[in-house]
């Protein structure tokens, strides 16, 4: 996949994202109990998931690439769904813009600091100025759009 494709796919993703988490907020409110709505929501990427997984099942990992893995790398879904649940119980509350706006703002200044130091395995990209302004601006963006 070319770069403008990878960007493009990543773009429809984010608007997913959000379209997603508006969509998980009148789940919570129509199902009143938020863990039984987070239930279902994830009740449903798992099937779709291991139906993706029926459909395609190769390739699989060897003995060595379940032992060389990380202890945390399977902690990942615990870890997103620790947003999805924040989304889903506020996006009510406080409205798409604020809960998506402050969600992918502590993304992109977390995703600095990963860069940074080169954590989770991730290749090293310094913090310079124009990475530090563009955190900036997120943070001054996402602050006009919760005030108004």
């Amino acid at each position: 996949m070319n770069a403008a494709w990878a960007f493009l796919f990543i773009f429809v993703a984010g608007m997913l994202q959000a379209v997603g988490a508006a969509m998980n907020g009148a789940l919570a409110k129509s199902l009143v109990n938020p863990w039984l709505a987070t239930a279902v929501s994830f009740l449903l990427v798992l099937f779709v998931a291991i139906a993706l997984f029926a459909c395609m099942p190769r390739p699989l990992p060897t003995m060595g690439d379940a032992a060389s893995m990380p202890w945390w790398a399977p902690l990942g879904g615990i870890v997103g769904a620790v947003a999805v649940f924040a989304g889903l119980l506020l996006i009510q509350r406080l409205g798409a813009g604020p809960v998506n706006g402050v969600t992918i703002t502590a993304n992109i200044l977390c995703s600095l600091l990963i860069d940074q130091f080169a954590l989770f395995g991730m290749a090293q990209h310094s913090l310079n100025i124009w990475r530090a302004l563009g955190a900036v601006l997120m943070i001054a963006g996402v602050s006009l759009i919760a005030m108004f």
